[in-house]
C-alpha cells in the first residue's frame, strides 16, 4: 500500500491517503500531551507501543464481533485503516471513580462504580471537548440518534470485552475514550485504545500504568507504556 500525502496531523497521529481512496494510514506519533494540549512532551516509543497495543485489541474486539476502521498493522509505527467520517463525539467509559469523575463528584479516587458510566463530550479543542448530553448531539446536529445510540451500545460492549481481557492480564480497565466514524454507513469503532485512551492500573498494586504518569509527573512513563504492551501483547 503506497503512502501518498499527509490528510491530517494530530496531537498523536498523522493521517495519510493512500492508493485507494477508502484507506489511510496512520502514524502513530511519540509527541505526548495532557489538559488538552496545555502540557506538551514526549515518550520514547510510545507510537510503537500504541500502535501494537491498539492493533491487538482491535484484532481481539474484532473476534467478539465489534467492527473497527482497523485493517493491519502496516510496521512499527503504522497502521492501515478504512477511512472514515469521524463523529465529533467521544464517548467515555467509566467503571472505577477517578480523573475528572472524581473531581466532578468531590469523590477519591479508586472506588469501584456499581455500574459503567458512559459520558459524551464534543469533540472540539477551542471548547476544551465539553461534556454534552443525548439532547445537545440531537439538538445541536452533531450526530444522528442512529449514531450516537450505535456508539453508545457499542461502547458497553467494547467495556465488557476489554475489562474480562486486561482483568485475564491483572490490569483494572478503570476508565478509556473511544471514538467512531461512519464508512459506507456503518459506524465502526476508530481512533486508537492504548496507554494513551485508557486509565489501566495494576490489579494488585494498583499502579498507574497509563497516560496519567505523564499528566501527572509519577515518572517511570516509558516503563508503564512497556508493561502494559508485555501483558497486553505478550511481548514488547
Amino acid at each position: 500500500m503506497e503512502r501518498k500525502e499527509k490528510l491530517y496531523e494530530g496531537k498523536a497521529k498523522i493521517v495519510y491517503a493512500t492508493d485507494d481512496p477508502d484507506k489511510n494510514i496512520l502514524y502513530f506519533k511519540d509527541d505526548a500531551t495532557a489538559f488538552n494540549g496545555a502540557k506538551k512532551g514526549s515518550i520514547m516509543d510510545k507510537g510503537v507501543i500504541n500502535n501494537k497495543v491498539s492493533a491487538k485489541l482491535f484484532q481481539m474486539l474484532a473476534e467478539n464481533g465489534v467492527e473497527s476502521h482497523f485493517i493491519e498493522q502496516l510496521s512499527d509505527r503504522e497502521m492501515l485503516a478504512w477511512k472514515v467520517d469521524i463523529m465529533l463525539v467521544e464517548i467515555v467509559a467509566r467503571n472505577y471513580i477517578a480523573g475528572s469523575l472524581a473531581k466532578r463528584m468531590g469523590k477519591s479516587e479508586g472506588g469501584k462504580l456499581e455500574h459503567p458510566i458512559i459520558e459524551y463530550y464534543y469533540k472540539d479543542d477551542a471548547l476544551n471537548d465539553p461534556m454534552i448530553n443525548r439532547d445537545h448531539v440531537l439538538v445541536f446536529g452533531i450526530a444522528s440518534g442512529e449514531q450516537i445510540d450505535s456508539a453508545h451500545a457499542t461502547a458497553l460492549k467494547v467495556n465488557r470485552i476489554l475489562s474480562e481481557y486486561m482483568l485475564e492480564r491483572d490490569i483494572l480497565l478503570v476508565d478509556f475514550k473511544l471514538e467512531f466514524g461512519s464508512h459506507k454507513g456503518k459506524m465502526l469503532l476508530a481512533d486508537e485504545i492504548c496507554p494513551d485512551t485508557c486509565r489501566l492500573w495494576d490489579r494488585n498494586t494498583l499502579e498507574k500504568l497509563d497516560k496519567d504518569r505523564f499528566r501527572r509527573e509519577l515518572g517511570k512513563v516509558e516503563d508503564a507504556y512497556q508493561e502494559i504492551c508485555r501483558r497486553v501483547c505478550g511481548e514488547l
